[in-house]
């Protein structure tokens, strides 16, 4: 490797390479029959986008790890319009998104993943979560995840506006709670950390208060008690099937999740007791990360990463990146 690194020393490596041995070269047929989805058209040849979200408005906002910055879709639209400019606010690459309505933040997670190849704009190093006003898409927040080595993923937002990160590098929750000027550990277990490549990664909070999250190279889906705001049991749940790369997660209502698998699917993930049930609401999408409701609809990005970080493997992308509208059915009257 040009870094001198062999594949198991680097975190981000490893998660590449489980990415690209997921899936096959190139494939143009794939490229063909995703036209007939009517997508959202995401310009440039670098967006490989890694988080979605809605605004209280419907608007969407959409990550990327290539380009960084935050492009912006109004409801209706059909194309994504840049927002906020990559490096903006001492930003790098971005994750994770997460519009907060009552604080009016969009929550986004900055990383330096230059180390992979994957420069992204600007020269700030580490890993920090950033708010900007959701309004005006000034920067008004930027705390380091403590430590070295993190990555910052995606985060969820409780009702009294404390924020709960992701932290893909290490077997980390953390926590930022309103006022607060520096990211603490909310809890660290040895459960949340894989063999090798990408840990912990989608979050979101659920009905009964609890948090829940998934890691992405091991498919596993975990609980998290949570009591006067501090942490509890942590629980590992038996999903009714095996979980192929689980990524993005947003709760619908009650007990009920979409998730995104990197395998290509869209789910609706529902949690009984200890116990999870997992339904494909639409397979075949092309290496998805992310998805955000609005309405009756979940808009799913496409985010192709493998072709960023194995390229070699992997050939290009599909052009243009898309974000794909799925009908939900029933589940668009709940949440």
């Amino acid at each position: 490797m040009k870094n001198g690194l062999n594949d198991m020393q680097n975190p981000l490596i490893g998660a590449s390479l489980v990415i690209a041995a997921t899936f096959v070269a190139f494939d143009f047929d794939r490229c063909l029959a995703a036209e007939t989805l009517r997508p959202i058209e995401v310009p440039r040849d670098r967006a490989f986008m890694e988080s979605i979200t809605a605004g209280p408005d419907g608007s969407l906002y959409v990550s990327s790890v290539a380009s960084g910055g935050i492009a912006r879709i109004e409801p209706g639209a059909t194309k994504a319009e840049g927002w906020i400019a990559p490096a903006a606010f001492g930003s790098r690459s971005t994750f994770g998104v997460f519009a907060d309505a009552k604080s009016n933040i969009l929550w986004v997670c900055s990383n330096d993943v230059s180390d992979r190849g994957v420069p992204g704009p600007g020269s700030a190093s580490g890993s920090r979560l950033k708010g900007f006003d959701l309004s005006t898409g000034d920067g008004k927040i930027s705390v380091p995840l403590p430590g070295e080595s993190n990555l910052c993923n995606d985060m969820t937002v409780a009702n009294d506006g404390t924020v709960y990160v992701t932290n893909s590098l290490k077997p980390q929750i953390l926590q930022l709670k309103p006022g607060a000027k520096a990211l603490e550990v909310w809890v660290e277990n040895k459960q949340f950390q894989p063999p090798s490549g990408i840990g912990l990664d989608g979050i979101a909070i659920g009905g009964d208060g609890n948090i829940y999250v998934n890691t992405f190279s091991a498919g596993e889906f975990f609980r998290i008690e949570v009591k006067d705001g501090k942490p509890g049991a942590v629980t590992k749940l038996e999903t009714s099937r095996p979980l192929k790369l689980p990524d993005g997660l947003r709760l619908v209502s009650g007990q009920s999740f979409l998730m995104i698998e990197g395998g290509g699917s869209l789910d609706l993930v529902t949690v009984n007791d200890d116990k999870v049930a997992i339904g494909t609401i639409k397979d075949g999408l092309n290496e998805p990360t992310a998805a955000a409701k609005v309405g009756g609809t979940a808009f799913v990005t496409e985010g192709q990463l493998p072709h960023l970080f194995s390229p070699k493997e992997n050939g290009p992308p599909c052009l243009p990146f898309q974000i794909v509208p799925v009908a939900l059915g029933d589940l668009g009257t709940k949440g």
